[in-house]
């Protein structure tokens, strides 16, 4: 099956000033993604996700149509290695991965429908008919005190196991976040922390042992994602489990962060770390140093196709009969109509879980009239 062309579309949704919400990295009124559409030599239509704006993608996508117009997509890992091989000074992050990781999955898609195969079956295969969503909101906002609480009750209304809250702002804001949600969520609910590496160690450290008494899952991107050291220094000395990888790319960046001792859970993006196949990789990485893995969603209801289709593929680990914690894909419920709307159908948390199909591909269909209302040029 060959691939006869690639085209890249942005999609941006403007937050109206009054209701944006952001993290510690700052307030945000823009919610930003890139399609990938190809098209094969037999009219098979493939999409994935990219997660990055449509500049950043559409720049790197004239390196990568060169190498991938007319070539086989069972080839694709030969001919993305190549294309790597040859622009290795460009380096193994950033924009370049990135807009790979649409046109991966955007691939797979291709070649499942072209097989009557769900991408899950293409990568791994059938591990699980249900993926367990954890919700991420608690959203930092210009009018905190107003908006938390209304956050924290859109995710109890939603009766999922576990949910990520925002914070970031010091141990002490930190302390009174956490205590809120926990108390409004409840004692039951496995509940998480997204710091968006707004801290350095000693803030780091502060931050956790002021929340942790609330039993936290987990705490997310302490740390810039570059800092490597203190990554392995705090989490030699930290009470929670530290997460990361959301900013990290390819296998390579994932067995820094392991070997180093750096990250109890790595949190693999496929539409940002280098695609479908790629989190295999890492994913096999985590078995053989025995680490979970959580899963990141955050843009468009293509990615979080995606991000279910993978984590069906993943079979229960260490042991394949009881999963003591399960494997989780963040459902993100902030303000979004790219999440659901560029979806014909969207993909629905029943019960705190996503239903696994048999539909070849990603198993979804774009509806069209989102994709117009919202694309740029």
């Amino acid at each position: 099956m060959k691939i006869h062309s690639i085209e890249a579309v942005g999609l941006e949704y403007h937050v109206p000033a009054d209701r944006a919400y952001g993290s510690a990295s700052g307030i945000h009124t823009r919610r930003q993604v890139t399609l990938i559409r190809l098209l094969t030599d037999d009219g098979i239509e493939g999409v994935g996700e990219a997660r990055a704006p449509l500049s950043l993608v559409r720049a790197n996508l004239e390196l990568l149509r060169p190498a991938f117009v007319g070539s086989d997509i069972l080839d694709r890992d030969i001919t993305f290695t190549r294309l790597l091989n040859r622009a290795y000074h460009l380096g193994l992050q950033g924009p370049l991965i990135v807009a790979y990781s649409g046109l991966n999955i955007a691939m797979l898609d291709a070649l499942g429908k072209g097989l009557g195969l769900p991408v899950c079956k293409l990568i791994g295969g059938m591990a699980r008919r249900e993926v367990t969503g954890y919700a991420t909101g608690g959203y930092l906002t210009h009018n905190a005190e107003r908006d938390f609480e209304s956050q924290l009750e859109a995710i109890r209304v939603m009766g999922t196991v576990a949910a990520k809250i925002k914070l970031g702002l010091g141990p002490a804001s930190d302390a009174a976040r956490v205590a809120a949600a926990r108390k409004h969520l409840g004692e039951e609910v496995m509940l998480a922390v997204d710091a968006n590496s707004n801290y350095t160690v000693d803030l780091a450290l502060q931050s956790m042992r002021a929340i942790e008494p609330n039993r936290i899952a987990w705490f997310e991107e302490p740390l810039k994602p570059h800092d490597y050291a203190g990554y392995a220094a705090l989490c030699a000395r930290a009470p929670i489990a530290i997460s990361a990888g959301e900013a990290h790319h390819m296998v390579f960046d994932f067995h820094r962060l392991l070997a180093g001792g750096c990250i109890d859970i790595a949190q693999p993006a496929v539409c940002a770390c280098g695609g479908m196949d790629e989190a295999r990789r890492i994913a096999d990485l985590c078995r053989l140093y025995n680490k979970r893995m959580v899963l990141s969603a955050w843009a468009s209801g293509v990615g979080l196709a995606a991000a279910v289709q993978f984590a069906a593929s993943i079979a229960p680990n260490p042991h394949p009969e009881f999963e003591p914690v399960p494997l989780l894909v963040e459902y993100d419920v902030g303000e979004n109509p790219l999440r659901d709307g560029v979806l014909a159908e969207p993909l629905q948390l029943v019960n705190g879980k996503f239903r696994v199909g048999d539909a070849p591909g990603l198993g979804i269909t774009l509806n069209e009239d989102t994709i117009r209302r919202y694309a740029i040029a």
